[in-house]
């Protein structure tokens, strides 16, 4: 398979995955009872699939792994944070105020991921 192409899936998977979250998170600040459509509670899953998928096979091809490398170490430990950290901004049975709070530090993970892929640092460059 060709890299590039893998490259652009994962890139494409990462925008779709955080838009879908920015959508949920929203209509769930909203009090939008987002989780009766289907599709909002199964397409955020198949995305990440894809797109961890796409992850380990760059990973492989670039020899380069978490725990391993420093950079990836940061991403892989950053997600771990942003999934927890979106789990708790979508629970239904806490105040939109907590949610907001834990949102904005997910969203804040993601820009923190992004910028560890693009600079493969995890000082963002420094």
């Amino acid at each position: 398979m060709n890299y590039f192409i893998v490259k652009d899936l994962h890139i494409a998977c990462v925008v779709l995955s955080v838009t879908l979250f920015a959508l949920r998170g929203g209509l769930q600040l909203a009090g939008v009872a987002w989780r009766r459509w289907r599709l909002l509670r199964i397409a955020p899953h198949v995305v990440d699939s894809v797109l961890l998928g796409a992850a380990f096979w760059l990973a492989s091809q670039l020899h380069q792994f978490p725990f391993v490398d420093g950079w990836l170490t940061a991403k892989f430990l950053a997600l771990v944070a942003y999934v927890l950290l979106g789990k708790q901004a979508l629970r239904p049975d806490v105040s939109p105020r907590r949610n907001l709070g834990f949102f904005l530090a997910a969203l804040a993970t993601v820009a923190y991921i992004v910028g560890v892929a693009v600079t493969h640092s995890p000082r963002l460059g420094g």
